[in-house]
């Protein structure tokens, strides 16, 4: 794979709380140990501080200039693609917890701190709203617990995410429409009320398919808010569109988990992919999860169901390539005609929606990497995402070897 000679590279990222963001963090940290550079801010800034990346010009290095974030990877790339380092990303949370920050940094590189109060803001309305009244009711008391459940329970997230959107709005975002970027940034979420995908991006005009709504007319901060909104825990995040009729979001990896056809639909010819699902292995150190209760259970299967839509994801990326190369080949030795060549090939491409210029880096924690697995989704300790955050940096260094 030819890294220098790639035009426009992406990073994609996935969610899985605070514990994938500091794992996205460490990888994005071996990619600048490799020699990557991540661009980002208004698009008088981009061109003020990258000169050298615009294109056409001489010593330029492998650049990213294209993001994609679902969830807790909604909040890393947003960052990224408004300018903020990665090292002041790192030292937001160590402050946000108490501790003092790993890096010296100058004082306009500092970004307010990331607290508990930014991402666990109460669903206060619906609470006070939900206690209820409802639960009085006889028949709610006669029907049964389905019926309680049903109707009496209607708490739709004990938090919202209204604090996460008004962070990144007050504190990170000097640009907080995707159109006036430097770079391209895509949130993905999932419409609530409906099967499809959301993808919000720079879009002249919101547009939509059977599985998927593209939409322009929000605000970052907003998108990523919608984003993030994982439930049960997070009630969905209201969007509203220009003639004032509002839309309900949440995860964006409800409906994929891993969305590198964006970049690819949006021009990149290498996609590099972080994400942080990985199932428990069995370690005699550590025993088998049935003794460690029912949430490890659930974790592990809800892990196991991630983990195989992605491996499927790839699985079919890489039939793809292969059907295609097998087929060029063939063609070759069959000495056919160039232009029978080239309209078999391009049919190929189109049925197989296949884009042979595409090369994809996946980065994910190794099976070993246990700790991974048991560290909390939302903990903002230091020393737990430290490790986290190593483990991505080591993840990243390992893969980035065979390309680098």
């Amino acid at each position: 794979m030819n890294i220098q000679g790639k035009k426009k590279i992406a990073l994609v990222l996935s969610g899985g709380g605070i514990k994938a963001a500091a794992y996205h963090i460490g990888v994005c940290m071996a990619l600048k140990e490799k020699g990557f550079v991540f661009s980002g801010g208004s698009k008088e800034w981009v061109q003020q501080k990258f000169p050298n990346q615009q294109e056409g010009a001489t010593d330029k290095k492998p650049t990213i200039k294209l993001y994609v974030g679902s969830s807790a990877g909604a909040f890393v790339a947003s960052v990224l693609a408004s300018g903020k380092s990665l090292e002041s990303l790192v030292t937001a949370f160590q402050v946000g917890f108490g501790n003092s920050p790993f890096y010296n940094l100058p004082k306009e590189e500092h970004i307010k701190p990331v607290g508990y109060r930014h991402i666990f803001n109460l669903n206060s309305k619906r609470i006070l709203s939900w206690i209820p009244e409802t639960l009085l009711e006889k028949s709610l008391l006669t029907g049964g617990v389905e019926v309680l459940l049903k109707k009496g329970f209607k708490l739709n997230g004990v938090f919202n995410t209204n604090g996460i959107e008004r962070y990144l709005r007050k504190y990170i975002l000097d640009e907080n429409e995707f159109s006036r970027l430097g770079v391209e940034l895509y949130i993905i979420s999932t419409q609530l009320n409906h099967s499809r995908k959301t993808i919000f991006g720079p879009y002249l005009e919101s547009s939509k398919t059977s599985t998927t709504k593209y939409i322009g007319y929000t605000k970052i901060s907003e998108s990523v808010a919608a984003s993030i909104a994982l439930p049960p825990m997070f009630a969905p995040y209201p969007i509203k569109k220009p003639d004032g009729k509002v839309l309900y979001h949440y995860d964006g990896e409800i409906r994929d988990t891993l969305s590198t056809h964006v970049a690819a639909d949006h021009g990149a010819d290498l996609i590099i992919a972080s994400y942080s699902m990985q199932p428990y292995h069995f370690n005699p150190d550590v025993g088998s999860l049935h003794t460690f209760g029912m949430p490890a259970i659930i974790n592990q299967a809800l892990y196991q169901v991630l983990e195989q839509k992605v491996a499927r994801h790839i699985q079919f990326q890489n039939q793809k390539k292969d059907t295609y190369e097998a087929l060029k080949k063939a063609c070759a030795e069959l000495n056919l005609p160039v232009d029978t060549i080239n309209k078999i090939l391009n049919l190929t491409k189109e049925k197989l929606a296949h884009k042979p210029e595409v090369d994809y880096i996946y980065i994910a924690p190794r099976p070993q990497n246990y700790e991974m697995f048991f560290a909390d989704h939302f903990s903002l300790n230091p020393t737990i995402l430290e490790k986290i955050l190593r483990i991505g940096f080591k993840s990243g260094l390992q893969v980035l070897r065979e390309y680098l």
